[in-house]
């Protein structure tokens, strides 16, 4: 399936599986390639000059695992954790009977009782995540990721040294993903990452979309407001009740009236709703934040152990944050309760840290102010406001805790490096 966004009668197709490109307008009823026949055919007038696009792997655990075991390629498969986790990711198959990702694990298994499910792989997944990357950089050094198994790539340039399209590039690119990893991706190519993020969502899976900037503006117009980037939850049901619901309501009021209205983020929403959006692709994008978290077999309300799994978690954050080298400048404490209401408590330092004591001390005492018997099936840690190391842990001229402190840290995560995160703990007193 091709998604045709254009009106110009100029319509530049290309095949997605043999490459051969065509004038589309010489014969409008054709839908398949001339060369191979294949109906995997993609036109758009603005194809050969769009060059931000967006690549999704589809159902990228759920793929890798069908990959691995072909038993499975016709089967409902659900990853995810036993019956107190979430859905990590389900197969198309899965999808056809309501499974969604994030959703609590017993309502897959009630929607789609013989579906097989699978704990996820993560180590496995990096390494095929890896591979895809690795394929990406050979097309352009413009490379953003956003998750695991999805990217922006800056195409601009790379006609001159592949010879080709961006449009072809990318379609070669996917093809390439397909056949090297068997995973297969979407692509959304556009002018900017707005519109990218939204074309590679429109024809999944294995699919290729394009919008371009003649018919930007009438492809948003009709969409529901909530397709805008930043507008969650809350912010949806403010505008709805101004009477707001769908984006080309916004495109009819002035960004001073926005602003007005909504503040800050009423910038956002003007620029949006026109297709209009500056941010670059910008490769090895910082982290802005890193947690851990686990989900418990049975409900947990006693502190002791609440902070038992508190301080381990401190343990993995730690690690993360040695490995990409910066401190972490606030805690956060994540709690879902048995009713699965989610709260959060964030305590800003007085100095960025890579010290496993300061982190600990600061989510056990978020995690105190909140243990008042009620149960709960979830704890994370985060940490956030990171920083370079070099602003780390200044020392302490009245005692040596940091200094001391940041001894013992240093010669764990030397042992942990070598030996695995498990070999060594810090004792309680």
């Amino acid at each position: 399936m091709s998604i045709m966004m254009g009106t110009n009668s100029n319509q530049t197709s290309l095949c997605r599986e043999c490459f051969y490109q065509f004038d589309h307008s010489i014969d409008k009823n054709c839908k398949r390639c001339p060369a191979c026949a294949s109906p995997r055919v993609i036109t758009h007038p603005e194809l050969r000059s769009l060059t931000i696009a967006h690549v999704d792997c589809d159902a990228f655990y759920a793929a890798v695992e069908k990959r691995d075991n072909p038993a499975l390629a016709k089967r409902p498969l659900i990853i995810g954790g036993g019956k107190r986790g979430v859905v990590a990711t389900a197969c198309y198959l899965a999808r056809v009977y309501g499974v969604r990702s994030a959703m609590p694990m017993f309502k897959a298994q009630a929607a789609c009782p013989h579906a097989v499910i699978i704990k996820p792989n993560m180590e496995k997944y990096k390494a095929v995540a890896s591979e895809i990357r690795q394929l990406m950089s050979h097309l352009t050094p413009l490379v953003q990721p956003i998750s695991i198994d999805e990217a922006f790539l800056d195409l601009s340039g790379t006609e001159r040294v592949h010879r080709m399209s961006p449009s072809e590039s990318i379609a070669r690119l996917a093809k390439h993903i397909e056949n090297d990893t068997g995973v297969t991706a979407s692509v959304g190519l556009s002018y900017n990452k707005f519109l990218a993020k939204i074309a590679s969502d429109l024809d999944k899976p294995r699919g290729f979309a394009i919008i371009g900037k003649a018919n930007a503006l009438d492809f948003l117009a009709p969409k529901p407001v909530t397709l805008l980037w930043g507008v969650g939850r809350s912010l949806a049901a403010k505008l709805r009740r101004d009477g707001i619901s769908q984006i080309g309501q916004l495109q009819e009021l002035s960004e001073r009236k926005l602003v007005s209205r909504y503040g800050a983020i009423g910038t956002r929403l003007y620029q949006f709703s026109r297709g209009e959006d500056e941010r670059l692709v910008t490769p090895d994008r910082e982290s802005k934040s890193i947690s851990a978290e686990t989900t418990f077999i049975n409900n947990i309300n006693a502190f002791e152990d609440l902070e038992h799994r508190v301080n381990h978690l401190c343990e993995k954050v730690l690690t993360k944050l040695v490995e990409k080298g910066v401190a972490a400048g606030s805690v956060t404490l994540k709690l879902k309760r048995a009713d699965f209401s989610l709260l959060t408590r964030t305590r800003r330092l007085q100095h960025p840290t890579q010290l496993l004591e300061l982190l600990q001390k600061t989510a056990i005492d978020l995690l105190k102010t909140e243990v008042d018997g009620t149960y709960f099936r979830l704890v994370g840690v985060g940490v956030a406001n990171l920083t370079k190391e070099s602003r780390m842990d200044p020392p302490d001229l009245f005692n040596n805790f940091v200094t001391d402190a940041a001894r013992i840290d240093t010669a764990m995560h030397a042992v942990r490096a070598k030996f695995g995160s498990t070999k060594i703990r810090k004792g309680n007193d």
